[in-house]
C-alpha cells in the first residue's frame, strides 16, 4: 500500500482558495504541495470581507484564526436600512451566534485573512513550495481514462521558456478567468461561458481620521452593526475592519461603465463624479461617505459568473471555488465556500483507498469532493441571487410585499428577505461543518461511485450487473 502523504499535490492560484487548498493537505499530512501563482509576489490588497462561523471553524483547526480575529469586528446585529431616507426596514440582533455556533460572525480585512492563510502556509514550508510568476499555460493529460493516463500541465515562467510538470491531483483554484475550467469544459465537449450578471461594484474603505469629525460617521465605525441601504437597482453594505479603524463599503450597482466595452477587464478606475451620480438620490449620510473618496481611487469591480458546470472534475484533475462556483457577494460566503472546498479535498484525497496508488481511485475522491459541494454550493450561489433581487426591488407591491417582510421581521427569529441576515439561512450557513461532513460520508459516497462504475463496465462488456 502506498502512502497518501507522498502524493504530488499541485495548486494552480494563490488567492484565497489556492492558500486554503495548500493549507488543507499539508495539515492533512502531504509532504509534497506545489502552488503555482501568476503575481510576482502576494501583496495583500482589497477591501472588508465577512468572517462567518463556518469559516472560522476551519481556520481555527488550520491554527490560523486567533491572529485574524484579533483584528476583527464581532457583528452583533443587521440593520437594513431605506437608501432614500436612512429609515430603518429592520433591525436583526445576532448577540448569540457566537454561543450557538462556536465562532462570532466577524468582519475583517480580506488582508489579513488571506495573509494569515499565508503565514500559516509558510510554516509548513517543508511540505508547501510557492511557484511565483509562474502561469498555467494548459492541462495536457487528465489521469482519465480516454484523457491520458498521467496528469500533465504545462506552465510558463515569467521570464523563462514553458515546463511541463508530472502531478498526481491538480486541483485548480485560479478563479473566474480559469484557464483550467476552459480546459476541462473543451476536453467534456461542454459549453459554460463566463456570463455578465449586469452588476458591478465600487469597495471603499474609510479611515477613523477621515470620519471622526461626524458624529453620525464615527457612531457607525464604532457599533458592532453591519448596514445596507437599499434602493432600487442598488444596494451599500458597510461595517467596521481593522479594529473599527477602517469602516467598509461595498456597493451593488447596474454595471455602466464595462458594459461599453465588454471584453475589458473586470476592473476599472471609476469616476467620482460618476459614482456620486448613481447612489445621488441616497440619503445625506451616505452622501456624506461617498464624498469622502479621493478624486482619482474609485475602483470599479465588474461581477461576473457562470452557469452551473456539469462536472468539475476529470480523472486526477479538480476545480476549485470560483473556478466552479463563481457567486454574487450578497450572501458573504463566497472566499468561505472556496476554502471549504479546499477542506473537503483534502479530507476526501487523504481518505483514498491504498493510499493514492489506483488512479481511478485518486478520481473517485475527486468526484466524492464535487459530490459533497456541489448541491450545497448551488444553493448558495442561487440564494445570493435571489437576496441580490429582493434588496433592488423598484416601487410597486413586490417591493411592498418585501418591506412588510422586513417590518415582521424586527420580531426575533422570524425570515428576513435580506437572506445574508436571516435566521434560518444563518442556520443552514453557521451550523455547516465540512470536513465533519467529508468524514461521515465519504466511504458512503465512494463504494457507491465504486459499483457505479463497475456496473457501467459490466453492461459495456456485455455483462448485466
Amino acid at each position: 500500500m502506498s502512502d497518501y502523504r507522498d502524493l504530488r499535490i499541485s495548486v494552480i492560484g494563490a488567492g484565497m482558495g489556492g492558500l486554503a487548498t495548500a493549507l488543507a493537505f499539508a495539515k492533512k499530512g502531504f509532504r509534497h504541495v506545489t502552488v503555482y501563482e501568476t503575481a510576482s509576489n502576494l501583496g495583500f490588497v482589497g477591501a472588508g470581507i465577512q468572517l462567518a462561523p463556518n469559516l472560522a471553524r476551519i481556520l481555527d483547526r488550520w491554527g490560523c484564526w486567533e491572529t485574524i480575529s484579533a483584528e476583527a469586528t464581532n457583528i452583533k446585529s443587521s440593520s437594513i436600512r431605506e437608501g432614500s431616507t436612512d429609515r430603518e426596514l429592520a433591525h436583526v440582533l445576532m448577540p448569540d451566534i457566537a454561543e450557538k455556533y462556536g465562532y462570532p460572525h466577524s468582519t475583517g480585512h480580506r488582508a489579513s485573512l488571506a495573509g494569515g492563510l499565508y503565514e500559516a502556509c509558510q510554516r509548513e514550508s517543508e511540505r508547501i513550495t510557492f511557484r511565483f510568476s509562474t502561469s498555467l499555460v494548459s492541462v495536457d493529460s487528465w489521469g482519465a481514462p480516454g484523457h491520458g493516463d498521467t496528469t500533465l500541465f504545462t506552465v510558463k515562467p515569467r521570464h523563462g521558456e514553458p515546463e511541463q510538470v508530472e502531478t498526481d491531483v491538480l486541483l485548480a483554484a485560479d478563479g473566474i478567468k480559469s484557464v483550467a475550467r476552459t480546459a476541462l469544459l473543451r476536453a467534456l465537449d461542454i459549453s459554460a461561458e463566463v456570463e455578465d450578471t449586469g452588476q458591478a461594484a465600487y469597495r471603499i474603505m474609510l479611515t477613523r481620521s477621515e470620519m471622526e469629525h461626524d458624529p453620525e460617521m464615527l457612531a457607525l465605525l464604532d457599533a458592532d452593526c453591519a448596514l445596507r441601504w437599499i434602493g432600487e437597482k442598488r444596494h451599500i453594505v458597510a461595517y467596521p475592519i481593522s479594529n473599527k479603524t477602517i469602516y467598509n463599503l461595498s456597493t451593488c450597482q447596474p454595471d455602466v461603465n464595462f458594459a461599453i466595452a465588454p471584453g475589458a477587464t473586470y476592473t476599472t478606475r471609476g469616476s467620482k463624479e460618476q459614482m456620486l451620480k448613481v447612489y445621488g438620490d441616497f440619503c445625506p449620510l451616505v452622501q456624506r461617505m461617498l464624498n469622502l473618496v479621493p478624486e482619482g481611487e474609485v475602483c470599479e469591480w465588474k461581477l461576473r459568473s457562470h452557469g452551473p458546470l456539469a462536472s468539475w472534475t476529470i480523472g486526477s484533475v479538480a476545480l476549485v471555488g470560483d473556478a466552479c462556483h463563481p457567486t454574487l457577494p450578497h450572501l458573504a460566503q463566497g472566499a468561505t465556500m472556496a476554502i471549504e472546498d479546499g477542506a473537503t479535498l483534502a479530507e476526501c484525497v487523504a481518505r483514498v483507498p491504498g493510499g493514492g496508488a489506483d488512479r481511478a481511485a485518486i478520481a473517485r475522491a475527486l468526484k466524492v469532493y464535487e459530490l459533497l459541494r456541489k448541491d450545497r454550493t448551488t444553493m448558495m450561489v442561487d440564494l445570493a441571487a435571489f437576496s441580490g433581487r429582493a434588496l433592488h426591488l423598484g416601487e410597486g407591491k413586490a417591493k411592498e410585499e418585501r418591506d412588510r417582510q422586513f417590518a415582521e421581521a424586527k420580531e426575533k427569529g422570524k425570515p428576513v428577505p435580506d437572506k445574508w441576515a436571516s435566521p434560518e439561512v444563518q442556520d443552514m450557513l453557521y451550523s455547516y461543518d465540512c470536513v465533519k461532513e467529508a468524514g461521515d460520508k465519504f466511504e458512503e459516497l465512494f463504494a457507491g461511485l465504486e459499483k457505479n462504475q463497475a456496473a457501467a463496465t459490466a453492461t459495456t462488456n456485455g455483462v448485466h450487473a
